[in-house]
């Protein structure tokens, strides 16, 4: 199935409602359909609900009942292998998945860790083997907070011998956005955004940016990113938007608050910002509203109290980055 998730099959124009069960999605490139199928068994027979594309049937929806499943889903747990790094369908699940917030239980059965997943925890699944008794009460423990209504419990990131993650290329980086961008999949190419400037900076584990990092991102980079969010959205979106619609500030430009109301991140520069990033894109509106794309937001690394902080320090940093265009 590994069109599923393509423009190819629209969505039906109705509400992602809950399915009658949530469940631990399981993502995987059909070239590990052998080990996903075992790894979905075995969830199974420990008492834990699964959905897969396996479980999709004739008539379904299936753009649409995969959103649906991944929106409400209790996790995704993604089998990373070389062949799912550069497979669209898992990349675009990883990416739903992460704009609604949703736990990740990331397998990695071979090769590196995938580029949306390199700050999360993972399960070192190299040898083959299938999920071990600890691993198996960890996803209890989340089965049961998730549908408790609390906070998931993870594990902090394995900080000794931690496997390699996938390093995408400027030019790899920038196809990809234009793919996300052609689709109309603004939260998706919003992500990707983040993660190209990140990693440029060295920063894509840490997931934010101090000034002296956003001095390392390259300018042709920034270039890119911004030529393929004008050409896709008429103008509408992008950094030098951003920057003409923002209001004056002194010598070290506007503040976030002020920067924020002008671009819908809030309404006013004394509101709240939505603390979770699929109400927060929820604000751009249908036809995103202008000047509202890129926000430099990452889900994955926002469950950090000062999260609110480190995205401040990004957006100003990386935006006096963008005004010596100008110079």
């Amino acid at each position: 199935a590994r069109d599923n998730l393509r423009a190819a099959h629209p969505s039906p124009h109705r509400p992602l409602t809950a399915p009658a069960r949530p469940a631990f999605v399981v993502c995987h490139d059909p070239a590990d359909a052998a080990y996903g199928s075992a790894l979905a068994g075995q969830l199974r027979e420990s008492g834990l609900p699964v959905w897969s594309t396996g479980d999709l049937r004739p008539g379904d929806a299936h753009f649409w009942t995969i959103r649906q499943q991944l929106r409400h889903a209790v996790a995704v747990v993604v089998v990373m292998t070389s062949p799912s790094q550069d497979s669209d369908d898992v990349t675009r699940m990883i990416l739903e998945g992460q704009v609604h917030g949703r736990p990740f239980v990331p397998v990695l059965l071979d090769g590196e860790v995938n580029y949306h997943l390199a700050a999360s925890w993972h399960i070192d699944a190299r040898g083959g083997a299938l999920l071990g008794a600890a691993d198996l009460d960890l996803l209890h423990r989340l089965h049961e907070d998730v549908t408790r209504g609390r906070p998931p419990r993870l594990p902090e990131p394995r900080r000794r011998a931690p496997a390699p993650s996938v390093r995408l290329t400027p030019a790899a980086g920038l196809e990809r956005l234009r793919a996300h961008l052609a689709e109309n999949e603004y939260e998706h190419a919003d992500l990707l955004t983040t993660r190209l400037v990140m990693e440029s900076a060295g920063r894509l584990t840490e997931g934010w940016l101090s000034a002296r990092d956003a001095a390392a991102v390259p300018r042709e980079l920034l270039a890119g990113i911004d030529a393929l969010w004008a050409r896709h959205t008429h103008g509408r979106q992008g950094f030098r938007r951003q920057l003409g619609l923002a209001p004056a500030g002194g010598p070290r430009g506007p503040g976030l608050p002020e920067l924020g109301a002008v671009l819908g991140w809030r309404d006013t520069a004394e509101a709240a910002v939505p603390r979770l990033y699929r109400d927060f894109a929820r604000r751009a509106g249908p036809g995103g509203r202008a000047g509202f794309y890129p926000t430099l937001r990452d889900p994955g690394h926002e469950n950090a109290p000062d999260w609110y902080d480190r995205w401040s320090s990004t957006v100003l940093a990386l935006h006096a980055r963008l005004r010596e265009w100008g110079d």
